[in-house]
């Protein structure tokens, strides 16, 4: 039998029970110095380099650990900080560390005893088509590189120590300039990068490190002809290290790229045996013998139980054709899934059988190799029975299927998606119904979730408060941000979401097709993390979700209160969505649920309803040839929630934190009147893209960044906007913060916003 190791490209980082979440937050409020918080996250670590061990993994993977985001790390590894932080020698690397992920006001927030000038955090985005945002790194012709941080070495000494056969993963150089922002020819950084990468891999080298996994998902790009042929003369240089390098792919098909990736000069190649398991037989026919092939037959972004007859179908071919080493893996990080089903007791039976998170993952691999190796033993045997078991129930379940979900997608037409008005006229009907001045403020959705509504709603999750008693408290938290809104003089309020738990979780709830975890977190950013939920089945309203919660708002003011709902895409994208039909389908279902809610929220009177699809951009698939399908069904979905509202109901949209500007066409065609992106971190570079465009709704750019604790005074504000004026006609723009306010305090709030509103009556007055 021929020799097979099993590896990992990533584990999750925050734990089992989100410690590290919790040891981050209580570094930054000051509660616990940096000794503690590295503590927490060497503990972390150990435990998860002794999971892998103890699944049988031959490797484990050292440098996927972040205390905020892998990207930063490399930032500060590959001393490339940018220069506009005028970082000095009195900060630590922690300090910089958290300043470039966070931001910082201009107070002495670092505690290095010195005040510095105000500095926006870097810029964040989405990791490929994935909902985990990564820091931007920032480039110039000005900037140098060098082994600047100590943190990687560290960690493989750590592993080392614990008696670990560690393989190390990086970011690959082409991989790291493509991700940077700030210069169009980032490319010519490369010579003075690869040195840098050379004395990393020595480093590891002298350090007794195994192997080196480099990860260059670009590979699965659509790329420029200069960017392809750097990979060669790249590789080459890398290898002069000796260090044996496996390329690490992941997400996409390679393509055009797939004979390249097997002839680079690496000791091993990584593919996507999910995403690209069509191209399974070329690797192996193309890979040279004495190359390690890596096959990623486990699924690393869904949480679905392998069909291991189907792996092992897909390996054997693999096997009969590769003379050479065999590895087995997950087809990307487990960074996408949460860490164990062990604490999901709340999940029945039946589902929780077709499930398997990280942990899970692990065994699978390490059965799936003794299925290959001994095939022939009565325990492997029994698994697979067993696994084979699961995957027929849930293909048989007569809980899946709703025949009155099928019958009314069948009977959908194309007019449902139209709205009964084109936006001129809607634009003039909806100004005569809400008389909102110029440049209208408002927010886009939630406030801070204090401790009192986080307690509230675990006491009723206990059952310890009843719905009558929880009722109450959140329509007093509702009435307080009503209050609040009104005296910062907001022209557009919302209720402030007290109720919810997530913006996606709080539906899926109370729709049919989805179930919940208890534990089942996945990292999104830094110390923020979503519970998603599982879409098992068909999916339908039982009854409206948040009719009752708009009114009693709209009821407290007569300022106009948005109802607010996550459109169907967002809902699919940051859901774990079921695999045995095509997601369009999933989507359509969605839709067509949402939209009976908008219908009910416009019957109660609700002037404004909100559909948020700030996951649009982020399901794009990653190869240009496949985007027409994919934006043709997305569009028609959120038109179809849409479709529903009469001329008079304004509708309104948001995005965050991705780049828009190659799908303008697609966010244009969903015909919502005003839609509220972010673009503080890039200091309104976004926008650029709309105002080319010559967008032909209302748009709301985000004048400050709510992930940040910074808060940016009216002036800065005041600067924001009139840059977006530049390349937007005045009568268009709205003012808005980037994004939800749940995460941030009130005091901060309310002064950020009081800054906001003093920012947009500045620009009124100079346009009387």
């Amino acid at each position: 039998m021929k020799n097979i190791s099993l590896h990992i490209p990533g584990f999750p980082r925050i734990g089992a029970q989100r410690e590290l979440k919790f040891a981050l937050e209580a570094h930054w409020c000051g509660e616990t110095d940096p000794v503690q918080l590295a503590a927490t996250a060497a503990t972390l670590r150990a435990r998860h380099w002794a999971a892998q061990r103890d699944a049988g993994l031959d490797f484990v993977t050292v440098g996927d650990f972040a205390l905020y985001d892998g990207v930063a790390n490399h930032i500060q590894l590959l001393g490339c900080e940018p220069a506009r932080f005028a970082f000095g020698a009195s900060e630590t690397p922690l300090q910089r560390y958290f300043i470039m992920a966070r931001g910082r006001s201009g107070r002495d927030e670092c505690g290095c005893g010195s005040a510095h000038s105000a500095s926006p955090a870097l810029e964040m985005t989405k990791w490929f088509d994935t909902n985990y945002h990564y820091l931007v790194p920032e480039f110039t012709d000005a900037t140098e590189f060098t082994v600047a941080s100590e943190r990687l070495f560290d960690e493989v000494a750590e592993a080392q120590a614990l008696g670990h056969a560690v393989k190390v993963a990086l970011i690959g150089p082409l991989t790291f300039l493509w991700l940077g922002k700030g210069m169009d020819h980032k490319l010519a950084l490369l010579e003075r990068l690869l040195p840098v990468y050379g004395a990393i891999l020595a480093r590891l080298k002298a350090m007794g490190v195994a192997w080196v996994q480099v990860d260059e998902p670009i590979l699965g790009l659509d790329l420029p002809a200069a960017w392809r042929n750097a990979f060669e003369p790249t590789y080459w240089q890398l290898n002069q290290a000796g260090t044996p390098l496996l390329l690490a792919t992941y997400f996409s098909p390679l393509e055009e790229n797939l004979s390249l990736a097997c002839r680079l000069p690496v000791a091993g190649l990584h593919v996507d045996g999910v995403r690209a398991a069509h191209e399974l037989i070329n690797v192996a026919d193309w890979l040279p013998a004495h190359k390690v092939l890596s096959v990623g037959i486990v699924d690393g972004r869904n949480i679905w139980r392998t069909d291991l007859d189907s792996a092992l179908s897909q390996l054997a071919p693999v096997l009969d054709k590769r003379a050479g080493a065999l590895w087995l893996s997950t087809s990307c990080s487990l960074l996408h899934v949460p860490y164990s089903l062990a604490p999901e007791s709340g999940l029945d039976s039946e589902l929780n059988n077709w499930l398997a998170f990280a942990l899970e993952k692990l065994d699978e691999l390490a059965l799936l190799r003794a299925a290959l190796v001994t095939p022939e033993d009565a325990a492997v045997q029994a698994a697979l029975a067993s696994f084979r078991q699961a995957i027929a129930g849930r293909r048989a379940s007569k809980r899946v299927h709703n025949a009155a979900v099928a019958a009314r997608l069948a009977a959908l037409t194309d007019e449902a998606a139209n709205r009964p008005a084109p936006f001129a006229e809607r634009r003039v009907l909806q100004q005569i119904r809400l008389n909102l001045p110029a440049f209208p403020t408002t927010t886009i959705g939630s406030f801070p979730q204090t401790p009192q509504i986080r307690a509230a709603r675990a006491a009723r999750r206990r059952r310890e408060l009843d719905e009558v008693a929880y009722a109450k408290a959140m329509r007093a938290e509702i009435a307080h941000a009503i209050g609040q809104q009104e005296l910062l003089g907001l022209d557009v309020l919302v209720h402030g979401e007290a109720e919810r738990n997530d913006m996606v979780e709080y539906f899926g709830e109370q729709l049919d097709g989805f179930a919940f975890t208890a534990n089942g977190w996945v990292q999104s950013y830094g110390s923020r993390c979503v519970k998603p939920p599982v879409i098992w089945g068909d999916v339908s309203r039982p009854a409206p979700m948040t009719v009752d919660w708009a009114v009693y708002a709209q009821g407290l003011t007569e300022r106009p209160v948005k109802g607010m709902l996550t459109g169907p895409i967002t809902i699919l994208q940051w859901s774990f969505v079921r695999d045995d039909q095509p997601r369009a389908d999933t989507a359509m279902q969605i839709a067509l649920a949402m939209r009976d809610e908008v219908a009910d929220l416009e019957a109660a009177g609700i002037a404004i309803v909100q559909i948020d699809e700030p996951a649009l951009r982020e399901g794009l698939p990653l190869r240009r040839a496949r985007h027409a399908p994919y934006l043709d069904w997305a569009v028609r979905a959120f038109r179809v929630t849409a479709g529903v509202a009469g001329a008079a109901t304004q509708i309104h949209t948001h995005m965050c934190y991705a780049e828009f500007n190659d799908i303008l066409p697609q966010i244009a065609a969903l015909d919502a009147d005003v839609i509220t992106i972010e673009t503080s971190r890039s200091a309104m570079a976004l926008l650029e893209g709309f105002g080319d465009f010559q967008y032909p709704n209302d748009i709301g750019p985000g004048v400050y960044d709510i992930h940040s604790p910074r808060v940016p005074d009216r002036r800065e504000m005041v600067a924001l906007l009139k840059k977006a004026q530049a390349v937007i006609p005045a009568r268009q723009l709205w003012v808005n913060p980037d994004c939800g306010l749940k995460t941030r305090g009130w005091e901060e709030t309310a002064t950020a916003l009081r800054n906001m509103v003093a920012a947009a009556r500045e620009l009124r007055q100079e346009a009387a």
